[in-house]
């Protein structure tokens, strides 16, 4: 019987139909998928801003209820379409993975809230700091739970961005909350979506249902003291408050679906874009301040992340160059 044979890697050979083994990143439904899927989800949350500035007239917990509810109409649909709701009655029936999940809708909760917050507080620049901090997070969590390997240039890098993330903390003068929050929030449901037992579908609308029940009380509560706001928005703002269903569902399943295909670490990586994005938008779009000091920080945190990309990026050259011998 014929085996395939490749050189030692550090990373896990896969069998593909053909009996051939490749490297993990060789394969396009793992590894190159998963970094697909990363790109997407970090570049739409990098633009967020635009669309929590275009509702900040409204209170964020009237925001925040409606995500919640046309996330739920949003993603719905989607799965009727996609996968239909056979796997919901075995899973409401098994109590690890309701635990699991009432963990990770927690965290995306209260990052979601914390984020309304700050961006409708002119608060974007503290909000990117919480991302940029969040790699490191995540990057903590791969090695201290997953047991996530790292070479010693991908350790360099690592303390170089926390160096940056310690002195922009340093330099505001007080512990920098927002980012912190959301840091640890977002790192935590990373690392609960990479172990659970669910698909980036199914996790996501179950998520969306444990908070629904929240999301209809607030809702209908000011409804009967006839306070509700949405019935006398103008129809623009109607509509931008249900495209908060596809502009909430569409990266959390991307990055769920990254989420399972990649190691934290790479993950990690990856995330820079998002804050990257929204940092600019606040410096050059919303005009918030943004000095020397702030900015030799992030030059820290960006040349960690050329080192990171640098090294990530000749290691897969090479494994791409390997012979493989049937």
């Amino acid at each position: 019987r014929e085996r395939a044979i490749v050189p030692r890697l550090r990373r896990p050979r896969l069998r593909a139909p053909g009996g051939v083994s490749f490297p993990e990143s060789r394969l396009p439904d793992t590894h190159r998928r998963g970094v697909a899927y990363a790109l997407c989800a970090y570049a739409l949350w990098g633009l967020f801003p635009l669309y929590f500035k275009a509702v900040a007239s409204l209170p964020a917990m009237d925001i925040l209820a409606h995500r919640v509810l046309w996330s739920l109409g949003f993603v719905a649909v989607l799965v009727s379409w996609r996968i239909g709701w056979r796997w919901l009655p075995p899973v409401l029936s098994d109590r690890r993975v309701l635990k699991v999940f009432a963990l990770s809708t927690l965290m995306v909760f209260l990052n979601w809230a914390i984020y309304i917050w700050a961006v409708a507080r002119g608060r974007v620049v503290d909000a990117s700091l919480g991302y940029f901090m969040n790699p490191l997070v995540n990057v903590l969590l791969g090695w201290l739970v997953l047991h996530e390997r790292l070479r010693p240039v991908q350790w360099v890098s690592v303390l170089m961005a926390a160096g940056g993330v310690v002195w922009l903390t340093w330099i505001a003068g007080a512990p920098p909350w927002i980012g912190l929050s959301l840091a640890a929030a977002f790192g935590l449901y990373g690392l609960l979506r990479k172990t659970a037992s669910l698909g980036a579908w199914e996790g996501f609308s179950l998520e969306t249902l444990f908070m629904l029940p929240f999301a209809l009380l607030y809702l209908g509560w000011f409804a009967a003291r006839g306070e509700a706001t949405y019935p006398g928005l103008p129809l623009t703002m109607q509509l931008l408050i249900i495209a908060s269903g596809p502009v909430t569902a569409l990266p959390l399943l991307f990055f769920a679906a990254a989420a399972r295909r990649i190691p934290l670490s790479t993950l990690g990586l990856i995330q820079y874009l998002g804050p990257s994005v929204q940092l600019l938008l606040a410096i050059f779009l919303f005009g918030e301040p943004f000095g020397g000091a702030k900015a030799l920080g992030f030059a820290a945190i960006w040349a960690a992340l050329v080192i990171y990309t640098g090294d990530m990026l000749w290691r897969g050259w090479r494994a791409g160059r390997a012979p493989t011998k049937v």
